[in-house]
């Protein structure tokens, strides 16, 4: 399935929810999920890490319909490799706590 394809799917299956729910409701549903992402991480559950991420994609994609944000056009600005350095892999220096 294509990213376009998908968040076309979560906004036809959770769209009207979202809308009641607003947008930091749903910020805050996306925030809850990664944290559940974060302890199938630690616990090492690979099928429970499966369902997580899953689910932090189809919050990201319910976030970024309110927003109106083409998640796949998002995307777009990693299609030539690192956005900073322009590199494939990524030759920028590694700084603690930074992400590019």
């Amino acid at each position: 399935m294509r990213i376009e394809e998908f968040q076309e799917l979560i906004a036809g299956t959770y769209q009207e929810k979202d809308r009641r729910r607003g947008v930091w409701g749903t910020y805050g549903w996306l925030v809850e999920e990664v944290g559940e992402l974060s302890r199938a991480m630690r616990q090492g559950d690979v099928d429970s890490m499966r369902e997580e991420f899953a689910d932090v994609f189809a919050w990201l994609a319910s976030l970024a319909n309110l927003c109106g944000i083409d998640l796949a056009r998002a995307a777009g600005k990693y299609a030539a490799g690192c956005p900073k350095c322009g590199n494939l892999p990524c030759s920028c220096s590694e700084e603690p706590g930074r992400v590019h």
